[in-house]
């Protein structure tokens, strides 16, 4: 079986990047090959600080020749694709040289108003192409590179958290709790949840932290709107006792290279409210049903009258198109076309 490098800013986080790497890491592993990880940061195999999104200054180009040196194929998650760290990108891009590699894309500069001037992702002959959404698919073939579309995958069978000692620890009885399980940062819309949260007297319950600078932002939202908030998982609790815990999981993102919670809501059998942000829009073509943030009304009647039936049918479509179980034999099929078996 081939040998794998799998290189980005960081692994081994809670970050989507690092998620679907591990994922991709896992099933890859059941195909019986063997997978090294690099990275600036993280619980990696070699790590090469140079490549962290914070880095300062160019690295040498002597540890990834080395990291490198007998692979058959070169993962790359998102470091061309959206290049917070360019000095980092364009070493990587001189050790690939002449070398197989399968770029990984979740994000892409273009896509974000703050880092639209950097270069897009750059191509050679034997250099492949993923993206998670098809938005971005058909972004790259306008910019002259072919890529083929494997969205995110997920465990349609996750662990059951436990419901009664989450609400009893985060002191919440009869009302509605909203997860939101997502970082702050301004393409978030945490004011969408909280304008939602306030609509139905509910606890909104934010598990990342603010991030980019959006503090004092966050803060100021969170005294404007009467609503009741919790911050942060906490010690102990798994994303699994927040879903269980939550009536209602909410996504007012703006803009997502996927969105990660959308499945997650329907895997954990939870209802969701959702902004349709552009890759939404995508994932919902294939017949989730959803409600809107506007839709205050339905979503209240829901919550006072759920519908299983609606949750049961909602996970059948993400066994069928989104099953992490389906994973290994997804990318046996894409090394195929890559030409690594």
């Amino acid at each position: 079986m081939a040998r794998l490098v799998v290189v980005s800013f960081r692994l081994g986080g809670t970050d989507g990047v690092s998620v679907e790497a591990h994922k991709w890491t896992a099933a890859l592993r059941t195909l019986g090959h063997d997978v090294v990880h690099v990275a600036g940061g993280g619980p990696v195999d070699i790590l090469i600080r140079e490549l962290a999104i914070d880095a300062d200054g160019r690295s040498s180009l002597a540890p990834l020749q080395r990291a490198f040196a007998d692979a058959d194929l070169v993962i790359v998650e998102n470091v061309a694709s959206l290049p917070l760290n360019p000095a980092a990108r364009d070493v990587l891009y001189e050790a690939l040289e002449g070398r197989k590699a399968l770029f990984h894309h979740h994000d892409l500069a273009w896509q974000r108003e703050h880092l639209a001037h950097l270069d897009g992702p750059r191509d050679q002959p034997d250099w492949h192409h993923v993206t998670i959404n098809d938005l971005s698919r058909r972004q790259l073939e306008d910019r002259g590179i072919h890529a083929v579309t494997l969205m995110n995958s997920f465990d349609c069978d996750p662990p059951v958290g436990n419901r009664a000692a989450i609400r009893r620890d985060l002191d919440v009885d009869q009302q509605c709790l909203m997860l939101l399980a997502t970082r702050a940062i301004p393409r978030k819309n945490i004011e969408g949840a909280l304008r939602l949260a306030a609509s139905l007297d509910a606890v909104l319950w934010l598990l990342g932290p603010s991030e980019d600078g959006y503090g004092p932002q966050l803060e100021a939202l969170l005294d404007a709107y009467d609503v009741d908030v919790r911050r942060g998982l906490g010690e102990g609790r798994t994303v699994h006792d927040a879903y269980a815990g939550a009536d209602l999981v909410v996504m007012p993102s703006t803009w997502e290279g996927f969105g990660n919670p959308v499945l997650e809501s329907v895997t954990h059998r939870r209802p969701l409210a959702i902004h349709p942000y552009p890759v939404a829009r995508e994932i919902m073509s294939f017949g989730f049903e959803f409600f809107t943030l506007d839709d205050v009304g339905s979503i209240a009647a829901f919550l006072r009258d759920p519908d299983p039936t609606l949750l049961e049918r909602n996970l059948e479509i993400a066994r069928t198109h989104f099953n992490v179980a389906d994973l290994p034999a997804r990318l046996e099929a894409l090394l195929a076309v890559v030409g690594v078996g």
